[in-house]
């Protein structure tokens, strides 16, 4: 079996490196991290979310996005500044609106399908994620939000998942945690959540395991094709020293990092860098153990979800930043989390939150990009925006079949 290098050792490279690995095929996992998932799926939202596959592309988000421009503490906001990357993405996203309801449809079937892989996998290596299969449900305040996400439901129902509307009086029953005022809301029970950053650690020492070599602290300079592939990186720590990588074929799973490395490539990944952010609460008293939710949560108009990992913390993640490569961590950004747990949880304590930033690898339509290159030893399993967490078992099945039909 050929030997693949695989760029990235985040969600998208590990699952790709075990679905591999499992095929037979020796594995090397290139990084310029010293450790598996350091980067986006570090401190996500913990959600495996098939009830939240909507893409993004419809002029109801271009409407709001306008809207929320000048309010900093906007869930979607837009640094104005002129780039020619982030404003022609823009104009791509736009041209992609005819097919939002094809590409949400896409997307519930395709994280339907992943669950089966990430439960197995799970099982089968033993891996311990503060898994959590209570749903999850999301809430609305007022008519109109509730009328735009029964909408989206056709479509979701459409892809075969079972979401299916609540009265206020029902919120209480599933979340009895759950403080506020609601029109209604909508509830998922299928899907689930959990700590993307353990999970992934815990592949990758179940790659080691299987005979997967890891690089890590190393930064892809160049890349050169042939026969077969050579890369050569510089150590993350000392600019001066390199070393040289070599395989039969290379997949990208870089992340927002997939643009440049495919443009060395010959190809164009048009991936764009859309930062969130996210606070983990930690639970250090039985009051706030008490007062966190267990089931799952997504506020559509904060645009904010909710984890519970494990007795001990909260996940809490929302908003969206158009801001490039920029991973500064700002405090106007998680002050609006902070003041959303006070909000709807008032007996847990904010006192010592921990706050991230992370920058999700966007496609102009919101879809991955799972597929060959020019080249017929290059392959790409990248791109899959807010919802990396949840397909990525699924993309990485499909990409290892791309591979082996290629070998």
């Amino acid at each position: 079996m050929p030997h693949i290098i695989i760029l990235g050792a985040g969600i998208a490279g590990v699952t790709t490196a075990y679905a591999l690995l499992q095929s037979g095929h020796r594995v090397t996992v290139v990084d310029r991290h010293r450790y598996p998932a350091m980067e986006t799926s570090f401190a996500n939202g913990g959600q495996l979310s098939a009830s939240n596959a909507e893409v993004w592309t419809s002029w109801s988000t271009i409407k709001k996005g306008i809207t929320w421009m000048l309010k900093q503490d906007a869930p979607l906001l837009m640094n104005p500044a002129p780039s020619w990357h982030k404003y022609s993405w823009l104009a791509e996203f736009a041209s992609n609106i005819p097919k939002y309801a094809d590409n949400t449809i896409t997307t519930t079937r395709l994280a339907i399908a992943a669950r089966k892989h990430i439960f197995e996998i799970a099982e089968n290596e033993n891996i311990a994620f503060d898994l959590e299969r209570r749903g999850i449900l999301h809430i609305y305040y007022d008519k109109a939000g509730f009328d735009a996400a029964l909408a989206v439901n056709k479509l979701l129902n459409q892809g075969g998942l079972d979401r299916q509307p609540v009265a206020p009086s029902e919120l209480a029953s599933i979340e009895p945690s759950l403080r506020g005022s609601f029109y209604g809301g909508f509830y998922t029970p299928s899907d689930s959540t959990g700590d993307i950053h353990k999970f992934t650690r815990g592949l990758a020492e179940a790659c080691r395991r299987r005979g997967a070599q890891f690089v890590f602290e190393a930064e892809v300079v160049s890349i050169e094709t042939g026969k077969g592939v050579s890369l050569t990186c510089r150590s993350s720590n000392n600019p001066s020293e390199s070393r040289d990588v070599a395989g039969d074929a290379i997949i990208v799973c870089a992340g927002v990092g997939s643009r440049r490395l495919a443009a060395l490539l010959g190809d164009r990944i048009n991936v764009y860098p859309v930062k969130g952010y996210s606070i983990t609460v930690p639970l250090e008293d039985e009051t706030s153990q008490k007062g966190a939710p267990w089931v799952s949560m997504l506020d559509d108009r904060a645009k904010i979800v909710t984890s519970r990992l494990g007795k001990d913390r909260l996940r809490v993640a929302g908003t969206a930043e158009f801001n490039g490569m920029n991973r500064d961590i700002r405090h106007d950004r998680i002050r609006p989390l902070v003041e959303w747990v006070e909000r709807l949880f008032p007996e847990v304590s904010t006192a010592h939150v921990v706050p991230w930033a992370g920058l999700r690898p966007m496609m102009p339509d919101m879809m991955p990009r799972v597929l060959r290159g020019k080249r017929k030893n290059v392959f790409y399993n990248t791109g899959h925006g807010h919802l990396g967490w949840t397909l990525s078992c699924i993309t990485a099945e499909m990409v290892a079949e791309i591979v082996n039909s290629n070998a």
